[in-house]
């Protein structure tokens, strides 16, 4: 129980901070955990020796706020009752899968998660990711490093990236990231969204499969939920075709990846970027020896200036609430 009375310790030497629970590490913190810890007293359920039931209760009246990440232990219904004095999530991630929305509206709890701070990093990835495909980088570099060059002699061609049409699935922050890097290579964009964004011009799909019939390349932005979850199908990768390639720095279950590894290893689509997985970090094994595949353990966010960001938005959005200011990043309900 040593860890748990260094935290009771820590509590009595600071009585005076404000408790935030956190169920288990987020990774911002494995760099500024100090930066947290001097400005609020954290509740580290994951040193505690205590089951996570017994260790909520030790806290359920007095912490107002929770601290989570995107692939951390889910923000269920369950954990939220729990806890009847929380008024407040804060989540490490652009994304809201992991949290039970609903139960946080009923129960009056804000929710406030990374806003931009990973949009223009995620954008760059995705472009990255889209240009490794097209042009066989990672491939090539294989070719290289395993003395094919010198052997086989030249590597096949890649394909131009300028002149694509590029179907953005999900123009939220991130896709519109996307959208205004893949102008400037003068290629072509369209999109589908839940509803047409009055403020863009680029030509609205309500229908994904519509949208993947048209396009060259589809790039996966959305966020996962009951609607999006498997929305890329094995009849949206058929409509993409043979030489289309899809890109996804959205989350691995918008796509059905059964399907797709399919419809990649029968030679049904021309190629993936994929940075997100269904069951992570489990990827399937097939994927490995394709060279139009371009794999990344779910990196497009994070950078060394994207933490310092994330951690500044974290820290203000926790002073905020507890000064009774408003939010730097607050979800907004639909």
């Amino acid at each position: 129980m040593a860890d748990t009375h260094h935290q009771e310790q820590n509590r009595q030497l600071h009585p005076e901070l404000p408790q935030v629970i956190v169920l288990k590490s987020p990774p911002v913190f494995r760099q500024f955990e100090d930066h947290f810890s001097s400005r609020f007293h954290l509740l580290k359920a994951w040193e505690s020796e205590l089951p996570q039931d017994q260790y909520l209760a030790t806290y359920a009246q007095s912490a107002q706020a929770i601290l989570c990440f995107g692939s951390g232990p889910r923000i269920s219904a369950d954990i939220i009752r729990q806890l009847p004095s929380l008024r407040l999530v804060v989540t490490t991630s652009a994304g809201l899968n992991h949290i039970d929305l609903s139960e946080c509206r009923a129960r009056g709890i804000a929710v406030a998660n990374a806003g931009d701070v990973f949009s223009a990093d995620c954008a760059d990835y995705a472009v990255g990711l889209l240009i490794d495909v097209l042009r066989k980088i990672s491939a090539s570099d294989r070719y290289v490093r395993n003395g094919n060059w010198a052997i086989l002699g030249d590597f096949g061609l890649g394909s131009k990236l300028g002149s694509k049409r590029v179907g953005i699935v999900g123009l939220g922050k991130i896709g519109l990231e996307v959208a205004k890097r893949l102008e400037a290579f003068g290629c072509s964009i369209s999109y589908n969204s839940r509803k047409k964004k009055e403020h863009v011009a680029y030509p609205f799909y309500a229908n994904v499969c519509e949208l993947a019939a048209d396009m060259e390349v589809l790039i996966i932005c959305c966020g996962l939920t009951e609607q999006t979850r498997h929305m890329i199908d094995r009849k949206v990768l058929l409509a993409l075709g043979k030489e289309g390639v899809v890109v996804n720095i959205g989350r691995g279950a918008i796509i059905n990846e059964k399907e797709m590894v399919q419809c990649l290893v029968q030679g049904e689509i021309g190629g993936a970027g994929l940075d997100v997985f269904e069951n992570e970090p489990n990827v399937p094994k097939e994927l490995f020896a394709l060279d139009n595949v371009v794999l990344s353990p779910h990196l497009a966010v994070f950078t060394p200036e994207s933490f310092e960001d994330l951690r500044d938005i974290m820290i203000g959005n926790l002073e905020a609430f507890f000064s009774n200011k408003p939010l730097l990043s607050l979800v907004a309900d639909e």
